[in-house]
């Protein structure tokens, strides 16, 4: 059941991730996945782990419907994607201050596209 945007922004202040949602592009299924996110100024950004290689990137472009929850909250959203090089680096710096360089790089193999989520 939805929850409140504020009791979600709440649950995002204190989580370090979330699990999106996306309807599979060929299967037509809900498809779970536990990401990292960046939550600045009533915008969620993700960022894929193999960039524009990773399903679940692959599935927003063709639906871009996307539930996220946290910590028990969740709501939908309309997925963005972000290929603009500019902007997608200023995503990844976010994502860099929050989870350190290191892990980003260890975990990170394609660093050329990002997703916002807007919230209201």
């Amino acid at each position: 059941m939805p929850t409140s945007n504020a009791a979600l922004k709440d649950r995002l202040s204190k989580s370090s991730e979330i699990t999106i949602t996306v309807t599979g592009r060929k299967s037509g299924r809900a498809v779970s996945i536990p990401v990292w996110f960046v939550f600045d100024s009533d915008k969620l950004y993700l960022v894929p782990v193999k960039g524009s290689d990773t399903q679940w990137y692959k599935n927003v472009l063709k639906n871009p419907s996307i539930r996220v929850e946290a910590g028990g909250a969740e709501a939908e959203f309309k997925a963005v994607a972000i290929t603009n090089p500019k902007q997608v680096s200023s995503v990844v710096e976010k994502f860099r201050q929050k989870y350190g360089a290191s892990d980003i790089k260890k975990y990170y193999s394609k660093l050329e596209v990002a997703v916002v989520l807007q919230m209201r």
